[in-house]
């Protein structure tokens, strides 16, 4: 009797240790992402087309605009439009360092952090001609 509630008892901790390792390990790595990633910010606008886009911070362009069909994603970087085939290997260290897909829905924004960025999903209600801020962090103002 005494063994199989050892064994039940060991069993038990080991699990919880496993749990609450998984859990720091998950912390620490979210914690280091946000940490890791270079400011830049970007304030973008739903048109009747497509998007405008205006880099205010860590980026090497000004002024994006494009028509983007419902549903297809767009690959931005750093350097401004791009596929995720052919991201740019020039890194800049006074750039920050990012790459996300942007894409229109009938009524959101959804935005796919891949690189350089706190968030992984963004996404957001945004009318024709309104605006959102959105950094390395994820929305703001």
């Amino acid at each position: 009797m005494k063994t199989k509630r050892n064994f039940k008892t060991q069993i038990m901790s080991m699990a919880i240790a496993v749990l609450v390792l998984t859990a720091c390990a998950e912390g620490k790595s979210q914690e280091k992402k946000s940490k890791d990633v270079k400011p830049f910010k970007i304030v973008l606008q739903k048109t009747e087309d497509g998007i405008k886009m205006k880099s205010q911070a860590g980026s090497a362009w000004i002024d994006l605009a494009f028509a983007i069909p419902m549903k297809h994603p767009q690959a931005i970087d750093e350097y401004g439009m791009t596929s995720l085939q052919s991201v740019s290997k020039d890194k800049d260290p006074k750039l920050a360092d990012y790459l996300f897909t942007i894409t229109k829905t009938e009524d959101a924004i959804v935005l796919k952090g891949m690189e350089g960025t706190a968030w992984t999903d963004l996404s957001f209600s945004l009318g024709k001609n309104e605006q959102q801020v959105i950094d390395q962090l994820g929305m703001a103002k």
